[in-house]
């Protein structure tokens, strides 16, 4: 095996899932890192910080001195036993630094002199990002980007996920794109959702698929933004709209915004404090558009809201949060759909229900 494992090779690698072994500082790989890595670091956070501070005032001969300094004895037993113990449950693991430098050589040497031969990649985590951040700026050019649009509460998400040719966007984001979207799990670090929208486009295109279905999302989704380039290309695709009556959309937006939503606060907190982050959740969301309904509205809402959770509460009963969810699709979320709706009509080149949207795809496959 390469003991360098070359730019190349980065598609195969990151599509193969391949273990790596991230021997970055911690504060470098919590701002961004590759989902199939775990950070088994050279120097911790503080000694980074002192050969780095040395790099600058003395040169690289005195930082790389102070580095074998400060790790050195039990605490580079302790970084190679890591290391070691990783190798132990994956030895197909390759390993990596910022550039592919310093960090990557001496890591793999200290392995080697432990009796075990593993890779590093050429360029390290810089040159893998920056392959990344490509593959995502050319991805509308290797494949015609389409757009499945549709109303509040028609299900797109999940004929995203029965599609082949899609890619998750608030899957890679974990937010589903609404005010009442954010999920309890945190979203990923920018950073991070862009690094793993490359990964499943990489993976889209190694399927060959004629079109990359996407749904219909603002340029934000949470906080995590859609590169320009990659948004401004959706901005312009042809879409196809989905329609669904009201009485298919209200429970899914009750099993949505409340059944899952509960049990997912009450699964991570426990029944009271559950409920109270769900209560907190509600009031947050709706505080989130009060400038747009406006205050009167806005509290009309809310005394739903409280009322809905009142009963639920009592009664074990979520049928009350209908009534809110309704008048929020009547006054807001429908009326800026069908508003936006209007503005791309020229783009849209097909309408209709499921069935005919899965018809309409299968038929333009090829």
């Amino acid at each position: 095996m390469s003991e360098v494992i070359p730019s190349s090779e980065y598609g195969r690698l990151l599509l193969e899932n391949r273990p790596l072994i991230d021997v970055r500082a911690p504060i470098e790989f919590i701002k961004g890192a590759f989902g199939h890595s775990i950070n088994l670091p050279l120097m911790q956070d503080g000694e980074r910080e002192k050969v780095g501070t040395c790099y600058k005032r003395r040169g690289q001969e005195a930082a790389i001195a102070l580095g074998h300094e400060l790790v050195k004895g039990k605490i580079k037993q302790q970084r190679i036993d890591a290391w070691l113990a990783q190798l132990s449950q994956h030895p197909d693991s390759y390993l990596y630094c910022f550039r592919g430098g310093l960090r990557s050589k001496l890591s793999q040497q200290w392995i080697k002199e432990s009796g075990i031969d593993i890779p590093y990649i050429e360029g390290g985590y810089k040159a893998i990002r920056s392959f990344l951040i490509n593959t995502i700026e050319q991805a509308p050019s290797q494949s015609k980007v389409l757009i499945l649009s549709g109303i509040t509460g028609s299900g797109k998400t999940e004929v995203i996920h029965q599609r082949d040719e899609s890619v998750d966007l608030e899957g890679l984001a974990n937010h589903k794109g609404s005010s009442f979207g954010k999920n309890i799990d945190p979203q990923p670090s920018q950073i991070n959702f862009e690094n793993n929208l490359a990964v499943a486009l990489l993976q889209h295109q190694q399927q060959q698929h004629n079109h990359l279905l996407l749904e219909d999302e603002s340029m934000l989704i949470g906080r995590s933004a859609l590169p320009k380039h990659f948004y401004s290309a959706m901005q312009q695709a042809d879409i196809i709209v989905l329609d669904e009556p009201l009485d298919a959309r209200l429970p899914r937006l009750l099993n949505d915004y409340v059944e899952q939503k509960l049990a997912d606060y009450v699964s991570g907190l426990g029944e009271q404090a559950g409920f109270d982050a769900f209560k907190a959740y509600l009031t947050q969301s709706l505080l989130g558009i009060r400038k747009r309904l406006g205050g009167k509205q806005h509290q009309e809402l809310q005394d739903l809201v409280d009322n809905a959770l009142n009963v639920q509460q009592s009664q074990n009963d979520t049928s009350k949060h209908l009534d809110w969810i309704n008048l929020l699709l009547d006054i807001y979320y429908d009326p800026m759909y069908l508003y936006q709706l209007e503005k791309k009509q020229d783009r849209v080149i097909f309408q209709g229900d499921r069935q005919a949207i899965h018809q309409w795809l299968d038929s333009h496959k090829s």
